[in-house]
């Protein structure tokens, strides 16, 4: 949701892009590049979106290492790259935007890390089941079982949070606290499963052959790009104006 190191100035026919940004889902090879850029300079800055095809000239994508394989990101630079504005060009224009698309975003990586969360709980709840040592199950074990009923509670309840985030990204004023609040729940939820995951599967959770690190990796993938829960929250408090000192 943010316009970073990218610049934006007018050129002869439209506009051109300035900058580099990390990181940027599938920004190696996805087709067409939507770009948020600071136009005007920073001191009276505005934010515009713009639209930037694969071709186009001036623009070198490459792809990056990444925590988590499954989610590929690339970098992209861009050197007086042609590119088609997005919408008006009135101050600020694409913020609005930009909060809109980040809400639904959210809300979307919400039912993911909820699904994934609930996926990787319920393996473990199989293995469990079968894997014996001192001649029991060891998903019979108190500890284990409290372990887990744990992780599902919080699983549930980051289900419900993106259930509703999904509802609610129709109607801007409560998706945009929805989205992030369901999504830090969520992250949260994904972290915890994966940790179990990974402890209640033994030696084998903690090989590269086994699945169980993949979502470990999503969780903490998804919070360095998307950002730390705490800061979603924080997000979801100031847009819904909960720490603002009552009027007289």
């Amino acid at each position: 949701g943010r316009a970073g190191g990218v610049q934006a100035r007018r050129a002869e026919g439209g506009w051109q892009l300035y900058g580099q940004v990390d990181q940027v889902l599938d920004g190696h090879s996805a087709q067409l590049l939507v770009v948020a850029a600071h136009t005007g300079g920073f001191a009276r800055s505005r934010v515009l979106l713009f639209l930037v095809r694969a071709d186009a000239a001036g623009l070198t994508r490459v792809r990056q290492t990444a925590l988590d394989a499954t989610r590929p990101q690339g970098r992209v630079q861009l050197r007086h790259t042609p590119a088609e504005l997005l919408g008006g060009d009135a101050a600020d224009a694409g913020l609005p935007a930009l909060a809109r698309l980040g809400s639904t975003a959210a809300a979307c990586l919400a039912a993911e890390a909820a699904g994934a969360a609930g996926r990787v709980l319920e393996r473990t709840v199989a293995y469990v089941a079968q894997r014996e040592q001192f001649g029991r199950p060891v998903g019979s074990f108190q500890a284990v079982k409290h372990r887990l009923a744990d992780a599902y509670v919080q699983v549930q309840a980051a289900r419900s949070a993106a259930y509703y985030a999904a509802w609610a990204a129709a109607a801007p004023a409560r998706g945009e606290r929805a989205g992030g609040l369901a999504l830090a729940q969520a992250l949260e939820a994904l972290r915890r499963a994966a940790a179990e995951g990974i402890q209640l599967h033994g030696g084998i959770g903690f090989t590269w052959e086994h699945e169980a690190h993949l979502y470990f990796k999503r969780a903490a993938g998804d919070e360095l790009l998307f950002g730390p829960v705490h800061r979603l929250r924080a997000h979801a408090a100031d847009a819904a104006h909960v720490f603002e000192e009552a009027g007289p």
